[in-house]
C-alpha cells in the first residue's frame, strides 16, 4: 500500500457547507509531518498472518448478496468442546455441495454455557495471527435479540481473528463503501458485524505507521468470540463473491486454515500494571512548539471577526520501553478502569495495533433511533470525596469550559436536526465521571426518517467539535497546517456496522502499539478563548496518564487535581473577564454556517 499518498478526491461526505477561509492560513503546512517506522522487517514478523480474504470494496456495492444466514449449533460447556463442534461443522460444509449462490455470507456459531472474557480468548491466540479486532461496549450494553429467540442477552465484548471479508481503500470512506459493507449484513443475523475505524482526516497524507489501515479499515471476523452476560459464543464466518474472484471454495479453505491455528486453551490476561521502564520518550510537538501553536490559534480566535471559535490540537508521544509492550495486556489494564468507556483494538496485517479506552460515543443506531453525546471540559478526579466534589464544581462553574462544551453540544444538535425528524437533549449539562477524569456531558437523541440515513449520520457528526473544532473546515485546515504528525485513526470513528444496529465511538485516549517496538500515544485538547497553553499541556499529560501509568509510577491524582484548581484560581481575574453565558455561546455559533 502506498505511503504518503496525497488524496485529492472528494473527502468523507460533509453535510455542512464549508465556510470560506477568512484568515491568512497558508496553503502548505507550516511544519513537516513526521512518520514513525515501527518495523524494518514486517514481512518476517508477520509471516503467520491469517489467510487473506476478499476486499468487499472491490465488488458491486449495489448487487444483493445471494444469502445471509446464521446457523446455530447445540450449546456446549467449554471453549474446547465448542472448537470441536465448530471444526466438525466446517468439515461437513467442505464435504457438502456448495450453496447455489454466486455470493453469500454464512455464520456458524456454537453457544458456550459459561461467560468467558473475549479478551482472554484473543490473548490466547498467537499475536501474529492477523488481522484481529476487539470491541467492548459500555457497562450499559444495548439489548439485542439473539437468533430470534424471545429472551434477550446482552453482548459485553467481541474479539475476532482473520477476516471473512474486509473493506479498505486509500480513498475517503464513501456512500458506495458503506453500501459495500451493508450488503453483507442483515437484520436476520444481528451478530454478523463489520468492525473497524475511519481516519480522522481522509484527505491528509498517510504516514508509514498508518499505511496498512488505508483511509478506513473494516473486517467481518473469520473466527469470533462473543462474550455475553452469563454465556459466550464462538463463531466462524465465511463470505464469498464470485464477481470479486473469491469463490465459496476459496473462502472455506481460508477459514479452515485460520481455524487450524487457533487455541482453545484460555490464558488469563495480566490486569495489573507491568511498570516497564521507559528508555525514551519524545513528544511531537514539544512544549515550545506547542506553546507557539496555541498562541497562534488564540490570535485567530480573539480577532474581532474570528474565523475560528475553537480548534482541537493534539500531541503524539513516542515511548520505547525496556520490556515488550503487549497491546492486549495494555488493553486489559485499561479495561479494569474503563467502566462507562469503550475499549477497542484493531490490527490489520503488517501493522501495529490501534488500541484505546475512549469515553466518547459518536453515535448508536438501533433501527431508526439515534443517540449521540457531547463531551467536553476535563478535570482530574479528586483523591477524596470532598476534593472530587470541589473539582466537579470548578468544572461546572468554569466559563471557559462551558463555552467549549456549548460549542460541541449545539453543533451536534444542529447536525442531528439536519437528518432526524426530532432531537431531544437530556441532560443538557451534567458531569460524567470516569476513573481518572471527569467531563461536562449532554445526551442527544433523535429519530431517523429511514435506516439508510445511517451514512448521513456518520458523515455529519464526524468530526465533532470535541476532536476538531468549530467551524469544522476552518479548524481542520488549521490542524492540517499546524500539527506535525499524522493522526491516522486517532479521533476518528471506531466501532461497528450491523444489520439493525450500529455503534461508533470517537477514537480518543488511544495509542498505536507494536509488541517489542514501542508505542505512539495520542491526546488532544480544545483551544478556545481563555485557554492557557501550560494548562492545556497539563491536560494532555492527564489524558495520557492512563497509558503512562502502565510504564512508570506517576504523581498522585490528588496533587494533580489540586494543581489544576490552584492554577485556575491564579488566573481567575483573566478568566472572569472572558465569561461567556450559554446564550452568548449559542449566539456565536449562529454567526457561522453549520
Amino acid at each position: 500500500m502506498a505511503v504518503g499518498v496525497r488524496h485529492y478526491t472528494v473527502r468523507f461526505m460533509e453535510l455542512e457547507s464549508s465556510s470560506l477561509m477568512k484568515c491568512s492560513l497558508s496553503s502548505s503546512p507550516l511544519y513537516r509531518k513526521q512518520s514513525v517506522h515501527f518495523s524494518n522487517s514486517s514481512s518476517q514478523r508477520y509471516n503467520q498472518c491469517c489467510s487473506l480474504s476478499m476486499n468487499g470494496c472491490q465488488g458491486d456495492s449495489r448487487a444483493p448478496i445471494g444469502t445471509v444466514e446464521t446457523r446455530t449449533l447445540p450449546a456446549v460447556s467449554s471453549p474446547a468442546l465448542a472448537m470441536e463442534r465448530l471444526n466438525s461443522a466446517i468439515s461437513d460444509m467442505i464435504k457438502s455441495d456448495p450453496p447455489p449462490y454466486n455470493s453469500g455470507i454464512i455464520r456458524l456459531e456454537v453457544p458456550i454455557e459459561e461467560q468467558i472474557e473475549a479478551l482472554e480468548w484473543l490473548h490466547a491466540q498467537n499475536h501474529l495471527l492477523l488481522p484481529r479486532c476487539f470491541f467492548s461496549g459500555r457497562r450499559v450494553a444495548s439489548e439485542m435479540c439473539i437468533n430470534g429467540a424471545s429472551s434477550h442477552s446482552k453482548l459485553v465484548s467481541v474479539a475476532g481473528v482473520g477476516s471473512a471479508v474486509f473493506f479498505t481503500h486509500l480513498r475517503p470512506f464513501s456512500l458506495d463503501d458503506w453500501r459495500a459493507i451493508r450488503r453483507f449484513l442483515s437484520k436476520k443475523c444481528p451478530l454478523i458485524r463489520a468492525y473497524g475505524a475511519i481516519r480522522f482526516d481522509a484527505t491528509a497524507d498517510i504516514a508509514s505507521e498508518w499505511s496498512a489501515f488505508g483511509s478506513f479499515y473494516f473486517m467481518v471476523p473469520q473466527v469470533e468470540f462473543d462474550e455475553l452476560e452469563g454465556s459466550s459464543i464462538i463463531a466462524a464466518t465465511i463470505a464469498w463473491d464470485n464477481a470479486a474472484s473469491w469463490t465459496y471454495q476459496r473462502a472455506i479453505d481460508a477459514l479452515q486454515a485460520t481455524v487450524w491455528q487457533l487455541s482453545s486453551v484460555l490464558i488469563t490476561v495480566q490486569k495489573k500494571n507491568p511498570h516497564s521502564h521507559i528508555l525514551d520518550s519524545t513528544h511531537v510537538p514539544g512544549k515550545a512548539s506547542w506553546d507557539n501553536a496555541v498562541k497562534r490559534a488564540l490570535q485567530i480566535i480573539s480577532r474581532n471577526d474570528p474565523v475560528l471559535i475553537k480548534v482541537v490540537l493534539a500531541r503524539s508521544t513516542r515511548v520505547v520501553t525496556a520490556a515488550d509492550i503487549d497491546p492486549l495486556t495494555w488493553l486489559a489494564c485499561l479495561k479494569v478502569e474503563g467502566e462507562n468507556a469503550y475499549q477497542f483494538c484493531l490490527q490489520p496485517p503488517h501493522s501495529p495495533a490501534f488500541i484505546g479506552n475512549t469515553p466518547e460515543q459518536l453515535f448508536h443506531r438501533d433501527r431508526l433511533s439515534i443517540c449521540s453525546e457531547a463531551l467536553a471540559g476535563t478535570r482530574a478526579r479528586g483523591g477524596s470525596e470532598l476534593l472530587d466534589l470541589k473539582i466537579e464544581q470548578d468544572l461546572l462553574s468554569s466559563a471557559k469550559d462551558h463555552n467549549e462544551f456549548a460549542i460541541v453540544r449545539e453543533c451536534i444538535r444542529r447536525r442531528l436536526e439536519a437528518v432526524c425528524s426530532s432531537v431531544l437533549i437530556e441532560p443538557k449539562k451534567a458531569i460524567r465521571k470516569f476513573t481518572r477524569v471527569q467531563h461536562l456531558y449532554a445526551r442527544l437523541r433523535g429519530r431517523l426518517q429511514a435506516e439508510d440515513d445511517e451514512f448521513k449520520i456518520l458523515s455529519s457528526v464526524h468530526p465533532t467539535p470535541a476532536v476538531c473544532g468549530y467551524p469544522t473546515e476552518d479548524a481542520r485546515a488549521f490542524i492540517s497546517e499546524t500539527e506535525m504528525f499524522d493522526r491516522g485513526m486517532y479521533a476518528g470513528p471506531v466501532g461497528w456496522f450491523g444489520g439493525e444496529e450500529s455503534e461508533f465511538a470517537v477514537g480518543i485516549r488511544s495509542a498505536l502499539v507494536e509488541k517489542g517496538l514501542g508505542a505512539l500515544i495520542y491526546a488532544g485538547t480544545g483551544i478556545v478563548e481563555g485557554s492557557d497553553s501550560s494548562l492545556e499541556w497539563e491536560e494532555l499529560e492527564l489524558k495520557t496518564s492512563q497509558f503512562t501509568k502502565l510504564m512508570k509510577l506517576e504523581a498522585p491524582l490528588l496533587t494533580r487535581g489540586q494543581s489544576r484548581i490552584i492554577n485556575q484560581n491564579q488566573k481567575g481575574k483573566r478568566t472572569l473577564c472572558r465569561e461567556f453565558t450559554e446564550a452568548q455561546s449559542i449566539k456565536n455559533l449562529k454567526a457561522f454556517p453549520s
